[in-house]
């Protein structure tokens, strides 16, 4: 969606904040032991208590609250039994609705002690983001985005999973325009005042390529090598986005 006067920005914001909130509280949660179900309802409960709704369920009829995905598992992970251990790292993704608006946010968490190149791969998608945040603005081409991510995450010894990226948000989950982690050339629109996007480096430390597991949501690399994600909704301007996820 594109911003149209400031009831659209406040509620957008409203959103923005509910899932940084989630995020925070998911964050702090994670350890060895507990469940990635245990952590859905975490983030759940501060859903609930901000009258905010579970955008993947409410969209596409998600079998969870939060899609929570763990190591080889990219993204759209079906919370469950599955208990964290220690040397894991844990992709927890926030999409909300609240009163009729969208925001959507990512982060990747290590569980205790990780090995060097899964800090790295934390680190990196968290680079690349801030790579493409000086691209992110009014006049330049959407796959100047991506053409930052996929050069920040090459030059780190990484793969980007061309298969996902970022997108518009706003009104509901997936609009206009994509927002791909590498140069599309198909990806050619221009960046607008007021438009809402997310972007996400999705990440992997093999190949990149990725395959969708049995249960028809959890992407997975298909060479089982962990992955990392890292994701803001955000509002093009003139010059630094603003970041309606970020406290």
């Amino acid at each position: 969606m594109s911003i149209n006067g400031p009831e659209e920005l406040e509620g957008m914001r409203a959103a923005g904040a509910i899932v940084c909130l989630m995020l925070r509280a998911m964050k702090s949660a994670v350890r060895p032991g507990i469940t990635t179900a245990e952590l859905d309802e975490v983030g759940g409960g501060v859903m609930r208590q901000h009258g905010a709704r579970s955008a993947p369920a409410l969209v596409y009829k998600f079998p969870g609250v939060n899609c929570i995905s763990v190591n080889e598992e990219a993204v759209h992970g079906i919370p469950g039994k599955r208990a964290l251990q220690p040397g894991d790292l844990v992709k927890l993704d926030v999409t909300i609705e609240k009163d009729g608006f969208m925001a959507d946010a990512a982060v990747t968490v290590p569980v205790g002690e990780v090995t060097e190149e899964r800090q790295r791969l934390i680190a990196c998608a968290e680079r690349a983001f801030a790579k493409a945040m000086l691209v992110a603005r009014a006049g330049f081409r959407v796959l100047e985005i991506g053409r930052a991510v996929e050069r920040e995450v090459r030059r780190s010894g990484f793969s980007v999973i061309r298969d996902l990226g970022g997108h518009g948000i706003g009104r509901t989950i997936h609009e206009e325009p994509r927002v791909p982690n590498y140069a599309d050339p198909e990806a050619n629109q221009i960046l607008t005042e007021g438009l809402v996007i997310t972007v996400e480096p999705i990440i992997a430390a093999g190949s990149g390529r990725a395959f969708v597991a049995q249960d028809r949501w959890t992407v997975i690399t298909a060479d089982r090598r962990p992955s990392a994600h890292y994701e803001h909704t955000l509002v093009i301007t003139k010059g630094a986005p603003m970041l309606l996820t970020a406290a």
